[in-house]
């Protein structure tokens, strides 16, 4: 509890930091929000009344600590505040499209898992054979494809070619397969190869020798004893991976027109859509620092000899 409690105020403080360097980076932006926000509404460029009125109603007349403060306790009260462009809620705006962004990146860690870790344990146990060779070649080449590519590729072939799937949108299980797999490629490529470089080390540990020498199955050796142990230092860049989920949603949710917070972001990005900017960044800060304190107690679990600091005992 002691241990949870401090990681706790940890990720308070991580927070408030993302907080302001979200604040701070958009303030600095070059560029008037108030123009941008008012010729995004109406599509001609505003008269300086209009400007000056725009600013005075959103407050972008105070000074930076005043903006930053008021913004703040919006947001520990729930309020994310208006988006410049359409007037909606910011909170309204991310309810729409987290779910698609959620399920997006449920998908592809589930594809990424389900084919790296039995990929690196084969590859781990035939180390130097053909399925080694063959593992380690599909895992050089998911690390060097780049997302939009991929996406492009299976939209020619698995899209229009044989016509199995939706080209692009969001709606049923058959819209979220392309994504998923253009996204969880790459990840399954880098725990792949984590797989395979911890599950050799394990492999070679006296405690594996002492239960094969015991006449213990090879299954058993291997998915029982090995491959838990194995797991502890996957289980970081698993949860690791998840900004590269987020962060590859932008590309791969723009390449599938899917309605996300990637696509909410750069949009939001090019009209200088203040609110929906800092709403958008500070929830992917908060997944992240939630995700990186679950896998820190899921170590725990899997190696009982980590302390409660965290660190081997």
């Amino acid at each position: 509890m002691r241990y949870l409690l401090k990681r706790l105020v940890t990720t308070v403080l991580v927070l408030g930091g993302v907080s302001i360097l979200t604040f701070s980076m958009t303030a600095l932006t070059p560029g008037d929000p108030a123009v941008a926000a008012l010729v995004e509404q109406t599509g001609h460029q505003p008269s300086e009344e209009t400007v000056v009125a725009f600013r005075e109603q959103h407050g972008l007349n105070e000074p930076f600590p005043v903006r930053y403060a008021d913004w703040a306790i919006d947001t520990l009260g729930g309020d994310l505040g208006q988006s410049y462009s359409s007037e909606q809620t910011v909170a309204s705006m991310i309810g729409q499209r987290l779910p698609n962004t959620i399920e997006l990146a449920a998908a592809s860690m589930v594809i990424a898992i389900a084919i790296a870790v039995p990929a690196g344990v084969a590859s781990a146990v035939n180390s130097g054979g053909r399925v080694d060779y063959a593992a380690q070649f599909g895992a050089l080449v998911g690390v060097s494809m780049p997302n939009f590519w991929l996406g492009y590729l299976l939209i020619i072939v698995a899209a229009l070619w044989l016509d199995l799937f939706p080209v692009a949108g969001s709606g049923g299980l058959d819209h979220l397969v392309l994504p998923a797999v253009t996204l969880g490629s790459g990840m399954s490529a880098v725990i792949a190869r984590l797989v395979r470089t911890t599950m050799l080390d394990v492999l070679d540990a006296p405690y594996i020798r002492t239960a094969r020498s015991k006449g213990l199955r090879e299954r058993i050796v291997v998915y029982k004893h090995a491959l838990r142990n194995a797991l502890v230092p996957v289980v970081t860049i698993a949860g690791l991976q998840l900004s590269y989920v987020l962060n590859g949603a932008v590309v791969v949710e723009a390449v599938f027109q899917r309605p996300g917070l990637g696509t909410l972001l750069v949009d939001a990005i090019f009209a200088r859509d203040y609110p929906v900017i800092q709403g958008v960044t500070l929830l992917v800060g908060v997944i992240f620092v939630l995700t990186n304190l679950a896998v820190d107690l899921t170590y725990r679990y899997l190696d009982p000899r980590i302390d409660r600091r965290g660190e081997p005992a």
